[in-house]
């Protein structure tokens, strides 16, 4: 540790003294990263102290606020300039954090007496798990996903930064999460290196499944097992679609809930964001957050990851959107929100149930099996007859209906962008096109 930073020493010395497993985790870049005391830490000084000038940050100013144009501020009448185009501290706004951590523990019952750090502001969830492959991924490290899995997964934790990515059934026999195999995964990878990185996707993409709660606790047990046997276990809880639950006996919180405080090797991971459950996608707002199985010097721990976190963003991306960040803060400050946010998630769960209704017909059983789904955005079909990638360039070609083909005999169906009653039409033309490849 001499050849790095005397603050990344700083960092590693409060996290290894607090925390040895988390430590361990850590990729050899994960250890090295710091946040400096340059610009932006200055500045964030400069802020708070400097009542008479403050020549620190590289922004314009004009009696006291920031310049701007306004060509661009007559569309932004209801935001003050110092919301919308200053610098947001690079963890995020402070306000903002403190509303979604809010939001997160009124979400997630099962979190409220848990070790979780206060959520750090990402460019989006993908972003997010950028961040978590910098701090704990080394070249050839395990990484653990299902068998239907988001394709930037592969391309985020392989192709970026070289890991060994293995795979388990997500589905067993009878339609639910195939818990023994993901057990079996897990342990093998534990048995190849002393650190396993596992990523828990519900509701799931491309599937739209959830799990239920008897199958959260089947997961935590084999996570604490493999852990209990010696292994550090980073499980990586993305909740992206967190919400869009259409079906009462699944699970309604994070699986996070059910991870953190589980052992003093398994590190929680949560990352979520505004992008699907506030309706926000181009704002690009993710959060990530830390919960610890030992509870030891935890502020001190939490104070150190977020430095790194911190360090993470500076190096690559600075900071995220000041005027995304205001806007879900306003979002989030609304007496209605939650109102507007039911009325968009009834939609979508009349879009799912008619999805199963048109599915249930016997017409189509000669083209396709369907996955089980239940939340969400997505469904996948399994194809009986056809190749995938022929059938979706034909269903484009032919008759402008676009699908995705995901790999194996699947075709992934965003069901979230199809009106309710073009939803008989749409399957009936991918019938349509099997029947003329078939």
């Amino acid at each position: 540790m001499s050849s790095l930073n005397p603050l990344a020493v700083e960092l590693n010395g409060t996290i290894k003294k607090n925390n040895e497993n988390l430590f361990n985790m850590l990729s050899q870049f994960g250890q090295r990263i710091y946040f400096p005391k340059g610009i932006l830490s200055q500045s964030a000084e400069a802020k708070s102290q400097a009542n008479k000038t403050n020549a620190t940050i590289g922004i314009a100013t004009e009696k006291g606020i920031p310049m701007h144009l306004q060509s661009i501020q007559k569309h932004l009448n209801d935001i003050a300039p110092k919301d919308s185009f200053d610098y947001a501290p690079a963890a995020g706004r402070p306000d903002l954090r403190t509303a979604w951590r809010k939001k997160v523990l009124e979400d997630n019952p099962s979190l409220r007496d848990k070790s979780l750090s206060s959520p750090i502001v990402t460019n989006g969830l993908t972003h997010g798990l950028a961040i978590t492959a910098d701090l704990f991924v080394n070249p050839g490290d395990q990484v653990l996903v299902a068998d239907k899995v988001w394709d930037n997964y592969p391309l985020i934790f392989g192709t970026r930064y070289g890991a060994e990515l293995n795979t388990y059934p997500l589905y067993n026999e009878k339609g639910g999460f195939n818990t023994t195999e993901f057990y079996k995964a897990l342990t093998k990878s534990a048995k190849i290196s002393g650190k396993v990185l596992t990523i828990l996707n519900f509701p799931n993409n491309p599937t739209g499944y959830t799990i239920t709660p008897v199958e959260a606790k089947e997961i935590a047990k084999a996570i604490y097992d493999v852990a209990d046997s010696g292994c550090n276990v980073i499980a990586v809880c993305d909740d992206a679609y967190f919400g869009l639950f259409y079906e009462e006996d699944i699970l309604k919180e994070s699986i996070s809930g059910y991870l953190t405080g589980l052992h003093p090797k398994v590190l929680t991971v949560k990352i979520d964001g505004a992008s699907k459950e506030e309706y926000a996608w181009g704002f690009r707002i993710g959060f990530i957050s830390f919960g610890l199985g030992d509870r030891n010097g935890e502020e001190q721990v939490f104070s150190a990851m977020e430095r790194k976190v911190m360090g993470c963003i500076r190096s690559s991306i600075s900071n995220c959107s000041n005027l995304s960040q205001t806007l879900v803060l306003e979002a989030l400050k609304s007496p209605t929100i939650a109102e507007e946010k039911a009325k968009k998630a009834d939609v979508l769960k009349l879009r799912a149930l008619k999805v199963k209704e048109v599915l249930s017909e016997d017409k189509y059983a000669d083209a396709w099996n369907y996955y089980p789904f239940n939340s969400g955005y997505f469904m996948c079909l399994e194809l009986k007859t056809v190749d995938p990638e022929s059938l979706r360039l034909h269903l484009l070609k032919n008759y402008g209906v676009g699908v995705i083909a995901i790999g194996g005999q699947d075709i992934r169906v965003a069901f979230s962008s199809v009106e309710e009653q073009d939803i008989q039409g749409l399957f009936d033309t991918i019938y349509a096109g099997i029947k003329d490849l078939s």
